[in-house]
C-alpha cells in the first residue's frame, strides 16, 4: 500500500489534481499494526519524552492558545565536559502536560523511523517536501486556538480522541478524529482542535507545496544572471526616455534567451535539486555495510523505503539519482536497474544480468542504500 493510499484511501484522488476538498476524511483499521495507529503510540510518546534525552525544539509546549518558554521544561547537563542545552527535563514536562499543557514533537520525520520512512514514500509520491509533528493533549484541554497553516496537512489521530471545529466557506464544520481515521486540510484552512475524555495523540504531516511560479524562477534565474548589473545611467529621472532603448534591447535578449531554454534540461535539474535536498535514509544500514560482501545470488533484498532511484541516459552510461549521491553506470545495466525499481523485493539471479554482473550490481545498491539485505 502506498502511503497516500494509507492516508486517503485513493493515492489518485489527490496525485496531479487539485486538493479542493475542505475537509477530506478516510478511515482505516485501528487495530491494524501495519495502519496509522503503529506508527506512534502513547507508548512511544512517552519514551520520547521522558526516556531519551530529547532536546528544544524537537520538543515544545503550548496551553490554551500559548507557546510556553522553554526554560519552563529544559534543563541544562554536560557531556563529555561540553555544556547541553535544550534537555526536555521530564519532571516539568509532565507536571505541565498534567495542568493542561500540550507536549509537541517537531520534526518527527527526522528521529522516528515510523514515520520517516511514511515521510520518504509520501515525498516521492507527491514530489514535495514533506514533515511530521505528533501533538500529546490531555483530556479536555486545547493547545492552540483557531489558526491555519501555509501547507496542506494530512492529520491522523493514533490515540485517544479530538474534536475539530474546521472552517469552510460556508461556516465551521465540527470533525471527531479517532484513532485510524485520517483527515487532509488543504493550505490556509483555519481550524482548532480539543482533546475529549481522554488523552489524545495525533501526528500532522505538512506538504511544502513546490509551485509552478518557483519553477519558473529557477528556470529564469541562471538567464537574469547573464544580464549585465551595470548602473542605471545618470539623470534618467528628468529623461525616462533614455532608459526605454536599452531596457527594449535587454528585454529582447532575454526573450531570445528564454525561447531557447531546454524544459527538459529545467526539469531534469529541478528533479536533482529535489532529491539532493532530502536526507539520507538509512536505517538498517550498518547491518547492510557488514553483509553486503556476503550477497549471492539467493539473499533477499528489498527497495528500502522511499528511497530514490531516476535513471538518466548520458550516451554510453547512465547517471542513476540516489537522493543525496548519484552514480555512473553502463547503459547496459539499465535493463536491470527497471528490474530493481519494479520490485518491492528481489535476489540477485532475478535480475537480467549474468551471474557475476547481479552481484556486482546488487552489493553496489546495498552499498548506496538503495537496497537493504532481508
Amino acid at each position: 500500500m502506498s502511503a497516500l493510499d494509507l492516508l486517503s484511501g485513493d493515492a489518485q484522488t489527490f496525485i496531479g489534481k487539485v486538493w479542493a476538498s475542505r475537509v477530506h476524511l478516510h478511515r482505516t483499521d485501528p487495530a491494524d499494526p501495519r495502519g496509522l495507529v503503529g506508527l506512534l503510540s502513547l507508548d512511544d510518546a512517552d519514551h520520547l519524552l521522558t526516556a531519551c534525552a530529547i532536546r528544544a525544539p524537537s520538543v515544545r509546549m503550548a496551553k490554551d492558545g500559548a507557546v510556553l518558554p522553554e526554560s519552563a521544561y529544559t534543563r541544562g547537563a554536560t557531556l563529555a565536559g561540553k555544556q547541553l542545552t535544550g534537555l526536555v527535563d521530564a519532571r516539568k514536562a509532565l507536571a505541565l502536560f498534567d495542568d493542561g499543557a500540550t507536549v509537541v514533537f517537531q520534526g518527527l520525520h527526522r528521529y522516528w523511523p515510523p514515520l520517516t520512512r511514511l515521510v520518504a514514500e509520501l515525498e516521492l509520491e507527491l514530489g514535495h517536501p514533506c514533515q511530521a509533528n505528533a501533538y500529546l493533549t490531555p483530556p479536555g484541554s486545547q493547545g492552540f486556538a483557531v489558526h491555519s497553516d501555509s501547507h496542506d496537512v494530512f492529520v491522523f489521530q493514533t490515540a485517544g480522541s479530538k474534536q475539530w471545529e474546521v472552517h469552510g466557506p460556508d461556516g465551521p464544520e465540527e470533525v471527531l478524529l479517532e484513532p485510524g481515521i485520517s483527515m487532509y486540510l488543504p493550505t490556509g484552512t483555519p481550524h482548532a482542535a480539543r482533546a475529549q475524555d481522554t488523552v489524545s495523540l495525533h501526528v500532522t504531516l505538512g506538504i511544502n507545496q513546490l509551485t509552478w511560479r518557483g519553477l519558473v524562477e529557477r528556470t529564469v534565474a541562471p538567464l537574469l544572471r547573464e544580464v549585465g548589473d551595470e548602473h542605471l545611467p545618470a539623470g534618467y529621472l528628468e529623461d525616462p526616455a533614455a532608459l526605454a532603448g536599452p531596457l527594449a534591447e535587454r528585454l529582447e535578449r532575454l526573450a531570445t534567451a528564454l525561447r531557447g531554454a531546454d524544459p527538459g534540461a529545467a526539469v531534469e535539474a529541478e528533479v536533482r535539486r529535489f532529491l539532493t535536498s532530502r536526507p539520507p535514509r538509512l536505517d538498517g544500514g550498518l547491518r547492510d555495510v557488514l553483509a553486503h560482501a556476503e550477497l549471492t545470488q539467493a539473499t533477499r533484498l528489498r527497495r528500502r523505503p522511499g528511497h530514490p532511484c531516476v535513471l538518466l541516459d548520458r550516451g554510453e552510461r547512465l547517471e542513476v539519482l540516489l537522493g543525496d549521491r548519484s552514480m555512473s553506470v553502463p547503459a547496459w545495466v539499465r535493463p536491470a536497474l527497471e528490474e530493481v525499481r519494479a520490485r518491492a523485493e528481489l535476489t540477485p539471479a532475478d535480475l537480467p544480468l549474468d551471474a557475476q554482473s547481479n552481484l556486482v550490481l546488487c552489493r553496489r545498491l546495498v552499498r548506496e542504500g538503495l537496497l537493504e539485505v532481508r
